[in-house]
């Protein structure tokens, strides 16, 4: 299908069209005349009926205002509250994004706001949200991002002439199938090739951090080559889903990686604290910043429900996973209507402070790969309400014996959710005055939080839109230096959340051992601890550990108070992922179980099997399984 000799005939006046550009599937139409880029409603209109793909209309670069004058007479128009802070021009695709604290005033009225810059300016606008909180690791992804400029509207048209210009027949030697490559019978290092006669793509590529046997994916599978791979698809960013991403590129893969915005943010905050915490315990590197910047330039973020070519026969959808900031369930619609698989990653079937819970709507799901780490027939939350008020009660004792509280974190999810409920708690004065801290990297990652409310449930975005941002309350301490945890250890009572939330690195590991001798301090254990960590050793009991601090193995004996807490869990129980299968429609016709350690896997897939007569796969890593 030669789509672009498509729109060449299917517009009558040719001297409308400069030039022709694909963004992946989406197709843009670059114009030297004025008239047709600020009205074509009706051609365009017409246009995408006819090609069922998205079409825009751009101003060629050569007749935009310079970028000085642009920005010069973009302040000087009046937008009221929306306080435009800053500007990213990517003129070989004639875009500005325009950062803004309130970029919805600029879209609410599109007469005053985004039209009139086009009309007097000539560019075309994309609207983003300023940190609230200072970020220097958004600042620097859309440097990155419009300093290769060039280099990405090269790289979207290409993708988009792989996906248009190849031919395949879906027929009786057309075929489906995925093959693992991690996290299946364990938990770590996700990752799940999907094969057609003519696409390889990688969903997620996660590191096992616990593991330094085995921390990375199979990838030396055979039918694993990393020459023919087309895509790679990230669920969220967590580093056991996309800590592997880097080394890909690293190892020659020159593909696009797709994910949501937030997930792109996070995940490269994240990539780079790994390389500084192994460059400091001189830790064997997967890969480098540079790596890391490749990956950038090659990343296309989507939102969710936009369906989006990736190859000629796969196009994806990403759904709200309610797990983390961002996380997306996706779904795959294969060879035009053959076969559709939904992959969960990492999934909530649960609302929570800061996201909704996971979708369970699609047009079709013949197979679902679905997570299962608390997937064992004992692993029963207690309910949101439950869990809060026991955490309440255990910070009010703590704090009134003049203790600390010390909360092990991951980087992203559980910290922000945390937040949230201490800030509502001390709001309305249901929490004794205590110093919060929020350490270090967890404030990167709040900080990204506060640019993409839109991903959160509409009470929470719904105040930062407003202004009265809950991460911004005075009752939060941000500290970073060794200097300033001092000061923390030394003074008052206090609140700590810390990563790594499985204690096997960050600064919760040195916390706790400056606190885990004192009786009236508190441990309080709220994410999955790994096995073989020191998370996990003292949630089982262990009071006698070893921790090595600055070089040094030290013993500590434990007599702080040691809690586990699972209902602030980001995956779903066991009755949340049976109800999850119950809910989703059209039913699966196959369920494929992996992310949960292998006695849990095989308890969920035996009761899914009975409960639902639906077929059931507990595949382990290497093994290969044709879909259709």
């Amino acid at each position: 299908m030669d789509i672009k000799k498509e729109i060449t005939e299917f517009i009558a006046d040719k001297s409308l069209i400069e030039d022709i550009n694909f963004e992946v599937s989406n197709i843009v139409i670059y114009t030297k005349n004025r008239n047709f880029f600020l009205d074509n409603t009706e051609i365009i209109r017409n246009l995408v009926s006819k090609e069922k793909k998205r079409v825009e209309v751009r101003l060629d670069p050569s007749l935009l205002l310079n970028e000085k004058e642009a920005e010069e007479k973009i302040r000087k128009m009046d937008f009221g509250e929306a306080h435009i802070t800053d500007f990213w021009f990517d003129e070989p695709r004639s875009i500005v994004t325009i950062e803004a604290e309130r970029p919805e005033i600029l879209s609410g009225d599109r007469k005053a706001g985004i039209n009139k810059i086009k009309e007097e300016t000539g560019w075309s606008v994309i609207l983003a949200r300023s940190p609230l909180i200072k970020s220097d690791i958004v600042t620097a992804i859309r440097e990155m991002l419009y300093d290769n400029s060039k280099f990405r509207r090269k790289m979207l048209n290409e993708i988009g002439e792989s996906i248009y210009n190849s031919k395949f027949e879906v027929d009786d030697k057309y075929w489906v199938r995925i093959s693992a490559l991690g996290a299946f019978r364990h938990v770590g290092r996700s990752a799940v090739l999907v094969q057609t006669p003519i696409s390889s793509v990688l969903l997620d590529a996660g590191v096992d951090v616990s593991n330094p046997k085995e921390p990375v994916p199979r990838v030396d599978a055979p039918e694993f080559d990393i020459s023919k791979l087309a895509a790679v698809v990230i669920t969220h960013s967590h580093l056991d889903h996309c800590g592997f991403l880097p080394a890909l590129y690293k190892y020659g893969y020159k593909g696009p990686v797709y994910s949501t915005a937030p997930t792109r943010d996070v995940m490269t905050l994240l990539h780079l604290d790994y390389i500084n915490l192994a460059s400091r315990t001189n830790s064997k590197l997967l890969f480098d910043v540079d790596d890391v910047k490749n990956m950038l330039k090659h990343s296309i973020t989507l939102p969710f429900h936009e369906v989006t070519d990736i190859t000629p026969d796969i196009r994806i959808t990403l759904h709200n996973a309610g797990h983390i900031l961002g996380s997306a369930m996706i779904h795959l619609n294969i060879g035009n209507g053959f076969y559709n698989v939904l992959y969960t990653g990492d999934f909530k079937y649960d609302n929570s402070k800061t996201l909704n819970r996971a979708e369970t709507q699609f047009e079709r799901v013949e197979t679902l790969i679905m997570e299962s780490t608390y997937g064992g027939d004992s692993d029963t939350q207690p309910s949101r309400t439950e869990t809060e008020q026991f955490f309440l009660d255990i910070i009010s004792k703590t704090i009134a014996n003049n203790g600390k509280v010390l909360v092990p974190v991951l980087g992203v999810g559980r910290a922000q959710e945390l937040m949230l409920l201490i800030e509502e708690w001390q709001r309305y004065g249901l929490l004794p005055e205590a110093t919060v801290i929020v350490d270090g990297m967890l404030w990167d990652v709040t900080a990204i939080y506060t640019v993409y409310p839109e991903f959160m449930n509409s009470e929470t975005r719904n105040r930062i839109i407003a202004h009265n941002n809950p991460f911004l309350s005075p009752i939060f301490k941000h500290t970073v230096s060794e200097e300033e945890r001092q000061q923390v250890l030394a003074g008052g009572p206090a609140i700590i959340l810390a990563t790594s939330g499985m204690l096997n690195g960050g600064p919760a590991v040195s916390y706790f051992a400056n606190l885990c001798e004192d009786p009236k301090n508190a441990v309080v254990l709220v994410s999955y601890q790994g096995v073989g960590t020191l998370g996990r050793t003292i949630q089982n009991g262990g009071r006698e550990v070893d921790i090595e601090l600055n070089g040094k193995l030290r013993h500590f004996s434990v007599s702080a108070l040691v809690y586990s807490i699972e209902g602030f869990s980001g995956h779903s129980d066991r009755k949340q992922l049976e109800r999850f299968v119950n809910d989703i429609r059209p039913r699966p016709r196959k369920i494929i179980i992996g992310h949960g350690e292998e006695g849990k896997i095989l308890e969920l897939s035996s009761y899914i099997r009975k409960r639902f007569r639906v077929e059931t796969h507990a595949p382990h890593v290497l093994d290969a399984l044709r879909l259709k």
